[in-house]
């Protein structure tokens, strides 16, 4: 297996492997994500809108992304047995096995398994990001300090099967805000070099893996070939898989780890509603119970950042229940259905768990909690999936703890 220097990981914020695909097993991985892709193309092209190109997505988009998520659109429709090392790599020492290592679990679970694509035509660059949106995640420090304090609870991976450019990383910035000079040339050009950046330079095989907050940034859409394989690791729990079907195709070994891995997520669902439904019944004991189920481990930073991803579920439920309810932003809504690998949401049929009584009282219960997750003025920061909003996008509410929640009620 290989070793991953933790503490150079926790410092920067990444690492850069060579050879995490082994050289003997690259070309039969290339030949079957192609597989996939075409199989995937002709589902674009058949779901394709009346206005787009014949392609559909995979002529219109800047970065074509192939989806292989259990249960997800698609998903189980393009893996059989001729396609299943595309899954099954996943399960490599390569790949879980150092995510193991760098969370320091015992058996990280995959959450997302992606292919990135070149479009049919130039796109030029993305812009700069932080993987996280304070609207339905949580504001940067919650996730800086649950870092600092517990180390990683999500790691994310770009691993290409052709030479790859594109991606950029700004070192150390999973566990600090923008600087001036950051904001400064963000706010002029989100589409240029940041001087603090590093250009990671990746041969075939070769891959990269990053701490989800880090400021980080797609340089080059461009026609040249891509094939990037992406996706992440859990340290526990959040892993959203609708069914298992697909893994009728995979060996017994990697059907019994999926498996395993299903059961952990329905658990922490449960643990998720119960926490909830302690929230409604005003009972402080065994809602702190379920955030220490939630995340084991996890010291106060964590059970803080828990308790605001709850906040959003919450919130999820609410609109799930009053879909016509005018208070709820615009962005919350278009997001209100793609749960976020590092959040406690778990889709839209969670909502299903609760009647519309049960929402309200849960409503009453966070709405002091989500009004101190905002300010009175629209604010924007650079670096974010968002636009200006009330939501804070970098600093957690003061005077905060899961007592002062608990009071709250």
């Amino acid at each position: 297996m290989m070793q991953a220097n933790r503490d150079q990981f926790l410092e920067e914020g990444y690492l850069i492997f060579r050879n995490v695909v082994p050289p003997n097993e690259l070309d039969e991985l290339r030949a079957s994500y192609e597989i996939l892709v075409e199989r995937q193309r002709t589902i674009w092209a058949r779901d394709r809108m009346p206005a787009d190109p014949p392609g559909g997505v995979w002529e219109s988009s800047p970065q074509p992304r192939l989806s292989l998520n259990p249960g997800g659109k698609n998903g189980s429709q393009l893996i059989d047995r001729e396609t299943a090392n595309a899954v099954e790599f996943w399960l490599h020492e390569n790949t879980q096995g150092v995510s193991s290592q760098l969370m320091e679990v015992n058996d990280a679970a995959v959450t997302e398994m992606f292919l990135m694509c070149n479009p049919v035509r130039d796109h030029g660059p993305a812009n700069w990001h932080r993987d996280i949106h304070p609207i339905d995640t949580a504001p940067l420090m919650g996730y800086i300090e649950d870092i600092k304090e517990n180390g990683p609870s999500y790691v994310q991976w770009n691993i290409p099967l052709y030479d790859d450019e594109v991606l950029w990383v700004v070192p150390g910035s999973h566990v600090r805000m923008n600087t001036e000079e950051e904001n400064r040339q963000l706010l002029d050009n989100l589409y240029a070099p940041l001087t603090s950046g590093i250009q990671t330079h990746l041969a075939a095989g070769d891959g990269v893996v990053y701490i989800t907050p880090i400021l980080h940034w797609g340089s080059n859409y461009s026609t040249k070939l891509r094939r990037t394989i992406h996706g992440g690791f859990a340290s526990w729990g959040r892993i959203y898989y609708r069914n298992l079907d697909f893994t009728e195709h995979l060996d017994a070994e990697a059907r019994e780890t999926f498996e395993k891995w299903s059961e952990r997520s329905a658990e922490a669902q449960d643990y998720t509603e119960a926490a909830l439904r302690a929230a409604i019944a005003k009972d402080g004991a065994p809602f702190r119970q379920c955030i220490e189920r939630i995340q084991p481990g996890s010291g106060e930073h964590g059970k803080r950042l828990r308790t605001v991803f709850l906040c959003k579920t919450a919130i999820h439920i609410r609109c799930a229940k009053r879909p016509n309810l005018e208070t709820v932003p615009e962005d919350l809504r278009s997001r209100g259905t793609r749960p976020h690998p590092t959040s406690l949401y778990w889709g839209p049929q969670f909502a299903d768990r609760f009647t519309l009584a049960e929402s309200d009282a849960l409503w009453e219960r966070f709405e002091g909690l989500d009004a101190a997750l905002q300010k009175d003025e629209e604010q924007f920061s650079p670096g974010f999936q968002s636009g200006p909003m009330h939501y804070n996008f970098n600093e957690m509410p003061t005077d905060f703890s899961i007592d002062d929640f608990i009071a709250s009620w």
